[in-house]
């Protein structure tokens, strides 16, 4: 995940010298494409993380949600997240 951060962080500083250096519109709208692309990424990897961490560990939370219903959750948040 820090990775990722990290990743975002150089294209976020990207987006800020293409202002500065007053590139075209184009140049700045792919950056910023760019970083909400990642953006999603980071925010899907960290939901994925916590539902099967927090929700479906049967042996850390006995009530857990059941496996395939958290996966079926899983798959809706990254078409949602693309």
């Amino acid at each position: 995940m820090l990775a990722r951060v990290r990743r975002l962080r150089g294209q976020i500083e990207g987006i800020e010298r293409a202002i500065e250096n007053e590139e075209p519109c184009g140049a700045v709208l792919h950056g910023i494409a760019g970083a909400r692309g990642a953006l999603a990424g980071l925010m899907s990897e960290v939901v994925e993380d916590h539902v099967t961490s927090h929700l479906v560990d049967a042996d850390e939370h006995p009530k857990a949600l059941n496996r395939d219903a958290a996966e079926e959750l899983l798959e809706v948040i990254r078409t949602y997240l693309k």
